[in-house]
C-alpha cells in the first residue's frame, strides 16, 4: 500500500455552496422584512443600518469567489458598485445578481484551491475554504443584527432555520 496523504473531505463544494445559498436566501427574507424607510436609516446602539450590512455581504461574496478562482485579489471594496441603492428593490436586485453570480462562478473553483493559503483582499490570510466560512459567518453575524433591528421595530423576523 502506498503512503498517501489524502485531504479529508467533510463537505463537497456543491454542498458548501448550497449551505451558503441557504443563508443568503434567509438574509434576503430579512431584507424583505424591513420597512422601506427603516432599511436605510434605522440602527441600534450606533450599529450601521441593515442596508449597509447587506452591501458589505454583497461586496464580499462574489469578489471572494473571484479571488479564489483567479488567485488575484483587489482591495476590499474595490469591486463595489459606484452607486449605493437607495430603495429596497434596488438592494434586492443587487442581492439577486450577486446570488446568480455565485451560482455561476463557484463551480469553477478548483478543488485544490480550497486548501491554498492566500491573503484575501490584502488583509485576511488563511486558506480559501476558511475565507468562504468567514463570508458565511460574517453574514450570519450581520443577519443577527438585522433580527435585533426587526424585533425592536416589532416585526417578527423569519425563522432562522428556514433557509430555502
Amino acid at each position: 500500500m502506498k503512503n498517501e496523504t489524502l485531504a479529508p473531505v467533510v463537505i463537497s463544494p456543491n454542498d458548501l455552496l448550497t449551505q451558503w445559498q441557504g443563508h443568503r436566501n434567509l438574509t434576503r427574507r430579512v431584507i424583505e422584512a424591513f420597512p422601506e424607510d427603516k432599511l436605510f436609516s434605522y440602527s441600534v446602539g450606533g450599529m450601521r443600518p441593515f442596508s449597509e450590512l447587506a452591501l458589505e455581504m454583497i461586496h464580499m461574496a462574489v469578489p471572494s469567489v473571484v479571488g479564489i478562482i483567479t488567485g488575484k485579489w483587489k482591495s476590499f471594496g474595490e469591486s463595489e458598485a459606484e452607486e449605493k441603492p437607495t430603495t429596497k428593490a434596488g438592494l434586492l436586485k443587487l442581492w439577486d445578481e450577486s446570488t446568480e453570480k455565485l451560482n455561476e462562478l463557484f463551480p469553477h473553483i478548483k478543488l485544490e484551491r480550497f486548501q491554498e493559503v492566500e491573503n484575501a483582499f490584502g488583509q485576511y490570510e488563511g486558506t480559501n475554504h476558511a475565507l468562504i466560512f468567514y463570508c458565511i459567518d460574517n453574514e450570519i453575524h450581520h443577519r443577527g443584527q438585522g433580527y435585533v433591528y426587526l424585533r425592536t421595530l416589532n416585526i417578527e423576523p423569519p425563522f432562522f432555520w428556514e433557509r430555502n
